[in-house]
């Protein structure tokens, strides 16, 4: 009993949804809660996307869609025409609109998140190396400071063979390291601004686009689908050669009110007729709907191609810096010998007084790069794969449906137009029964021909053909 009642009442409120009636309070409660309900649902997923994508206030984001929940109702419940677009928008979200936007989403979060990291980490290497380089110059100082120190101890050991007490040579040795690192200093400061600001320009640019095609894209994509639609149902209603060519129920049923009062009619189709009048709904797949499936595919497979490139650019680069880092890190700095060593032997006529070794070390050690400019790469690639995933699988759920689209949307306006429906069932009757009344008087004449002796020998019988 009860689910008598909740068929009754599906039917119902179909009825009521694709009609023009709302006599009665029945019909008119039933109307008003079926436009409520998809009008919140809608409402609270645009404030959904108002408030976390867009991230518009908490009060802005709940006017906007209470405003929207309102108008939808109130244009749900008191037109017909728009109840019709309202559907066929609705199943259009699954097709391909909504297969432009779900890319358009993909790519924004490959350009927010691969593009951007790549970016990213190519600007930390740079810096590194910026860094190493001025920290070099404590490197490049230092082996000159042993030297000095080398020969003031060199000239200190001289000063001291050459005093002999009767003769003193005094003389000072003064050794200042000066190396000019002013223009170097300069030189880094300057690739280090260009390198800002081609970091920013790059960011603001990334960001413009990923705005432009959050905010505006969307909107003009529905503007641009809903304009489509009601092309759709004004070509449906007006022009009767408009997709009219699949045999639907209602044309069944037609042809057997003609058969039973005696007139023509054309069912059973011929074999050759089932190609070009296919059945609706159907759900053999036909040539058109393949390649309606391929073309829905083919821009999707195009995107998931250069996902993956920019995915596995962004992969490899921090990988890349990720090896270079590590075998940086674990190098150990060049050790540069210099010891020396100095033998002086002190004689008076030929005799040996003493003898003296000096010696010392001024070694030095040279890292190849400084650990504190080792670059920290990063890899974002759990924050794209896990929202690419969701939408190619939900871009292969919608591949079906786009390609039984054509007959989604004439069964949708065939039930809320059932006037112009009529119309369009006569007039693809009427056409078929031309077709073979067409066919049939070709092979009439055809067959006629061919069995006058004319037709065979006319110059024998050609005086029977004037005649």
């Amino acid at each position: 009993m009860i689910t008598k009642g909740l068929t009754d009442l599906r039917i119902l409120a179909v009825d009521v949804f694709t009609s023009d009636n709302r006599e009665g309070f029945k019909r008119t409660t039933v109307l008003l809660l079926v436009c409520v309900f998809p009008s919140l649902l809608l409402s609270a997923l645009l404030l959904l996307y108002l408030f976390f994508s867009l991230t518009c206030d908490l009060a802005v984001s709940s006017g906007i869609a209470a405003l929207f929940g309102v108008l939808l109702t109130l244009g749900l419940f008191l037109s017909q025409t728009v109840r019709c677009l309202f559907t066929l928008f609705v199943i259009s979200l699954f097709t391909k609109k909504s297969r432009s936007l779900l890319l358009t989403a993909g790519t924004s979060v490959v350009v927010l998140g691969n593009i951007q990291n790549t970016l990213e980490n190519l600007t930390g290497l740079i810096r590194s190396m910026i860094c190493n380089l001025r920290a070099k110059k404590e490197s490049v100082i230092a082996p000159f400071r042993n030297y000095v120190d080398m020969l003031k101890w060199l000239a200190d050991i001289l000063l001291g063979v050459t005093d002999l007490g009767l003769v003193k040579l005094d003389s000072q040795l003064k050794i200042s390291p000066k190396v000019d690192l002013e223009n170097f200093r300069e030189r880094l400061t300057q690739v280090e601004l260009k390198l800002n600001q081609s970091v920013k320009y790059a960011v603001n640019l990334i960001n413009t686009v990923s705005t432009v095609k959050e905010y505006v894209y969307p909107l003009i994509s529905i503007l641009v689908l809903i304009i489509f639609i009601t092309l759709h149902v004004r070509n449906y209603c007006n022009d009767m050669k408009y997709k009219n060519n699949f045999i639907t129920n209602k044309f069944i049923d037609f042809d057997m009110k003609q058969k039973a009062q005696g007139k023509q009619h054309v069912l059973p189709l011929t074999s050759e007729e089932k190609k070009l009048y296919p059945s609706l709904p159907s759900l053999r797949p036909t040539t058109q709907e393949g390649k309606a499936l391929l073309k829905f595919g083919i821009p999707i497979i195009t995107h998931l191609i250069a996902w993956v490139i920019f995915i596995a650019v962004d992969a490899v680069l921090y990988y890349f810096v990720t090896f270079i880092t590590t075998k940086l890190s674990e190098m150990e700095p060049f050790h540069v010998p210099l010891r020396l060593s100095l033998k002086g032997i002190a004689t008076l006529i030929g005799l040996q007084l003493s003898e003296e070794n000096h010696q010392k070390d001024f070694s030095y050690s040279v890292t190849l790069f400084e650990k504190q400019c080792l670059p920290k790469p990063k890899l974002l690639l759990n924050n794209s794969l896990v929202p690419l995933t969701a939408i190619l699988l939900t871009l292969l759920v919608m591949a079906p449906v786009a390609a039984k689209l054509v007959q989604i949307r004439l069964m949708v306006c065939e039930r809320f137009y059932s006037t112009a429906a009529e119309e369009r069932i006569k007039y693809l009757h009427a056409k078929i029964l031309r077709k073979r009344s067409k066919r049939r008087w070709e092979k009439d004449s055809f067959t006629s021909l061919i069995t006058k002796p004319h037709f065979w020998c006319p110059l024998l019988f050609s005086d029977e053909v004037n005649m």
